[in-house]
């Protein structure tokens, strides 16, 4: 397993080992020990899992709030996604500041988001599958999220008009919200 820093504190990129040969490949897509031997300490006590039917359809900018956030590991186990992490932490040299990565079945590569950041995904294909490990359980009371083509954080998402959900349709933008990080 490698693990990647990128320009945002805490947040990294993780390159699976792949094992392959006639019959196909092997990897472990998770291993506490050796992301301990890295530096990086989880306790992840939720599996999640998502499909979306069409390419162009965006999920997010999600977080929760308070005590009931959450760090993820998450990867596409089918077609490919646009990830993307957005720092919400406000006494952050990069708050406001988001890193993109494709994430897709061929690459197998996974993205660490830490407590504090906001995230979200574009499909690049028609039918994605997503899984996340998450640190927090869901609590739908905590659930909030930001509208995914706020000017202030400015995403490149490389898309004008994606599928979204009734509720990211309507979500606020992050000077409305109340993020608390």
């Amino acid at each position: 397993m490698k693990v990647i820093e990128t320009e945002i504190k805490d947040l990294y990129m993780i390159e699976p080992q792949v094992f392959g040969d006639n019959r196909g490949w092997f990897m472990e897509s998770w291993s506490q020990k050796k992301m301990e031997e890295a530096g990086l300490f989880y306790n992840f006590v939720q599996d999640s899992h998502s499909f979306s039917e069409k390419k162009g359809t965006l999920r997010g900018l999600h977080f929760q709030k308070g005590s009931s956030s959450q760090a993820k590991l998450v990867r596409c186990v089918r077609g490919a996604v646009l990830d993307v992490a957005v720092d919400l932490r406000k006494n952050s040299k990069t708050y406001k500041k988001w890193v993109g990565c494709i994430l897709s079945e061929e690459n197998k590569k996974q993205f660490l988001i830490p407590r504090g950041f906001a995230h979200g995904f574009l499909t690049l294909t028609d039918n994605v599958e997503f899984v996340y490990k998450a640190d927090n359980y869901y609590d739908p009371q905590s659930d909030r999220n930001i509208i995914w083509n706020d000017e202030e954080i400015n995403v490149d998402w490389g898309i004008e008009n994606p599928i979204l959900s009734e509720k990211d349709k309507k979500a606020p933008k992050l000077s409305e919200s109340d993020v608390d990080f």
